[in-house]
């Protein structure tokens, strides 16, 4: 399996139960969550546009992803707002397909867009390595079962605060990977901590 079909195979709704564990304070942090992800076609307008934004050409991207989100965490402020969209976008290497950059439009942990570095290792699990100004994180997404995802992340920020989270995704609705304008549409939002 390659990054763009693991994007094909997570194409749905999918609902989201995450810990979040707070080393430096020694706690964990319960949260729930909705996602809608739908596959993108190298071709797809918003493909194109993120390639473009990070200066990439366009047709060395194998395709990506459009992910909306919703949810909650226990310890969320009564003006915290945890919804949101972004684009994944695939560029493989010329000689590993199962590898390669991934463009996001916004990062897992900060706000901003970043080209980070995908992976599927030998279990055909996607691992997302990337860094930032103030920050790394490094996360691994696998499936156990078709209907069943499940991921894993670490954040640690430069000078301590790091965090790991541990997310179990149940697919609760399947969606065409081309319907791209009906997500659009949605009235009701999906999420995922940090962008998915």
């Amino acid at each position: 399996m390659d990054a763009m079909e693991f994007f094909q195979r997570s194409a749905g709704k999918w609902r989201s139960q995450r810990t979040t564990h707070h080393l430096a304070f020694r706690q964990a942090e319960m949260g729930s969550s909705d996602i809608q992800v739908t596959s993108l076609d190298a071709k797809d307008p918003k493909i194109v546009e993120i390639c473009k934004m990070h200066e990439i050409d366009p047709s060395l991207a194998a395709g990506g992803a459009f992910v909306i989100w919703d949810g909650s965490m226990a310890w969320d402020k009564d003006d915290e707002n945890h919804q949101g969209s972004t684009v994944f976008a695939i560029v493989p290497d010329p000689e590993n397909p199962r590898k390669g950059r991934m463009l996001r439009e916004r990062g897992y942990a900060e706000i901003v867009p970043v080209v980070g570095r995908f992976e599927m290792d030998d279990e055909d699990g996607l691992n997302l390595i990337t860094e930032y100004e103030t920050m790394s994180s490094i996360e691994r997404f696998w499936f156990p079962s078709p209907n069943l995802r499940m991921r894993s992340s670490a954040v640690k920020r430069f000078g301590g605060f790091n965090t790991s989270t541990f997310c179990t995704e149940v697919r609760v609705e399947e969606n065409d990977s081309d319907s791209d304008s009906e997500t659009s549409q949605d009235t009701k939002q999906f999420y995922s901590a940090f962008g998915w």
